[in-house]
């Protein structure tokens, strides 16, 4: 019988760590994802070197630029709230921790009864009680629920961290090509200027053919409407100049104000732009980053929530002084304690925890449906730019060809006017599309500065 006994006590023992075995919290696992991410280029990468793990500094080498960066990382609006996020994140990592400890509340009572004529007390009208007493809760963690809590918080706080980072590659990103805008702006603007000096002369020269019976009103009108198109051309071009500026001025966290720069012609990057492999976006894509751990905030969530279920182990205890007599309360005589120690099974609480668990699995659907989404869309910028940089730099050459071969044209046909070889409007075809040819060169260097920016900021680069 004493043997039965033991063996009694030793399976009740042994049973909670029984079902900690079966319904233990469960471990997050990395989803396959990764295998979707896909640049479709022909030039499949060979190594894991990439341009994500260059900082920006050593992309970006024009002093202006870097200066502007390095200002809009100190200043930039988003950066501040980002980083106030990040401390927000701290604080209920520190709560997250302190779940495994007791709770303790101290509780200072005074009481007062009016009692009626005939009671137990005798002569006795009302009485006065005195408390001074403190409690202490404490809740074994047999589920793993509040391990999960903790972790949860965890990837919440690692989520906003590279938030903050996301942010930050973005406005680098951003910086960069605002400021390349700009000076594609300017070249255009340059140019713009020198063809409406030039077609001020040539309206000059047309009025003077006119006069000599070599050309027509119609030739000088065509002349003069062809001025006044350069001449709004230059407008608009100023005016998106001051518009970028504006824009430049909010991503440095400033008022508006006029941005000092270089030139297009000096801006060369020549460092080899590495892609890696698509397996590197999980590591350098911070809003790739921030969506995983978004997802296992949302699974841990889940065993949180699938812990509920589960019967709780709390010990509790309560101990102070109470006494009738004031002057008497820390008397020896005063002193209680009580302890408590029980389980506590749910039943029924109004489908409340059922909810929460199936509410907990479709927010852990939603994350992950978001962290496939990110390595997709990572892996699609990747290739836009890749695509982007390549066409860029194929049609630069075409449209260097193209300029010169407007130009020539224009200084022939120039030629032929002057010796009654051609006509007016000839001279005017290839001024216009001499114009548009240099202003699409333009356009296209530009393009293809873009195109590395946006292969550094889908590549995750600018954040280390």
């Amino acid at each position: 019988m004493k043997n039965n006994s033991i063996y009694k006590i030793l399976i009740l023992a042994s049973l909670p760590f029984l079902l900690v075995s079966c319904f233990a919290a469960k471990d997050y696992e990395r989803p396959q994802v990764v295998n979707e991410a896909n640049y479709r280029t022909e030039n499949l990468p060979q190594d894991t070197l990439s341009i994500a793990t260059l900082s920006w500094k050593d992309l970006f080498t024009d002093p202006l630029l870097q200066g502007y960066i390095e200002e809009g990382l100190k200043n930039n609006m988003d950066i501040r709230v980002a980083l106030q996020q990040i401390r927000i994140a701290e604080a209920y990592v520190k709560q997250g921790k302190a779940g495994y400890f007791p709770s303790l509340s101290g509780n200072a009572k005074y009481t007062h009864q009016e009692l009626p004529a005939q009671n137990q007390f005798g002569n006795i009208s009302s009485i006065s009680q005195y408390e001074l007493s403190a409690s202490l809760s404490w809740e074994a963690d047999i589920w793993g629920k509040i391990r999960s809590n903790e972790r949860a918080f965890q990837a919440s706080y690692l989520q906003t961290v590279a938030a903050h980072q996301a942010v930050k590659s973005r406005l680098i990103a951003n910086i960069a090509s605002v400021y390349y805008q700009l000076l594609a702006l300017d070249e255009q603007i340059r140019v713009t200027e020198e063809t409406i000096e030039t077609r001020s002369k040539g309206l000059e020269t047309t009025q003077a053919l006119k006069e000599a019976g070599n050309v027509t009103e119609v030739g000088v009108k065509q002349t003069e409407a062809q001025l006044y198109t350069a001449q709004g051309i230059l407008i608009d071009l100023k005016n998106q100049a001051r518009l970028l500026e504006n824009t430049m001025s909010i991503l440095l966290g400033s008022a508006p104000h006029e941005i000092t720069r270089g030139s297009l012609e000096n801006q060369d990057i020549e460092i080899p732009l590495k892609t890696g492999i698509p397996s590197q976006l999980l590591r350098n894509r911070p809003d790739v980053m921030a969506a995983e751990y978004s997802l296992m905030n949302a699974f841990e969530l889940t065993n949180a929530a699938r812990a509920s279920f589960y019967p709780s182990l709390t010990l509790s205890a309560t101990g102070g002084f109470q006494n009738i007599e004031i002057d008497k309360l820390f008397n020896a005589n005063s002193l209680f304690a009580t302890i408590i120690g029980g389980l506590t099974q749910p039943i029924f609480n109004k489908r409340q925890i059922r909810t929460q668990y199936e509410v907990s699995q479709a927010q852990q659907e939603q994350a992950y449906l978001d962290f496939r989404l990110a390595v997709i869309t990572a892996s699609k910028e990747v290739s836009d730019a890749l695509y982007n940089y390549q066409s860029a730099t194929e049609k630069i050459e075409v449209n260097q060809k193209e300029f010169e071969a407007y130009n020539l044209a224009t200084g022939y046909s120039e030629e032929l006017l002057d010796n009654g070889y051609a006509n007016y409007l000839e001279v005017l075809n290839a001024q216009e599309n001499a114009l548009n040819s240099s202003l699409n060169l333009i356009n296209t260097k530009n393009n293809q500065l873009q195109a590395i920016v946006d292969l550094y900021e889908a590549l995750g680069g600018g954040w280390r």
